[in-house]
């Protein structure tokens, strides 16, 4: 019977530093929560406001008509002419 009371004892001993230790950890984790890390992206340089142009105003031009282009024929090719094969006199 020793061995089971010894057992029984270890049994709720380890129980308790396991409550113990998940309390611990719960009040590390609401301590985390609560620290604000600093981001380490950069932050975005605002640039100088840049004033924008004004549009300027066109004045309506009446554009010239072009002359159509002329189409231009291809020369034909050359024919060559086939010689005749002269054989021995």
């Amino acid at each position: 019977m020793s061995t089971e009371a010894n057992n029984d004892v270890f049994i709720t001993n380890t129980l308790a530093e396991i409550k113990k230790i998940q309390r611990e950890l719960n009040e590390l984790k609401i301590i985390k929560k609560n620290i604000v890390k600093k981001s380490t992206k950069r932050k975005a340089v605002k640039r100088k406001a840049v004033p924008k142009r004004k549009a300027t105003k066109r004045k309506a031009v009446s554009r010239k008509t072009t002359t159509k282009k002329k189409a231009i024929k291809r020369k034909p090719a050359k024919k060559t002419a086939k010689r005749k094969i002269v054989r021995g006199k």
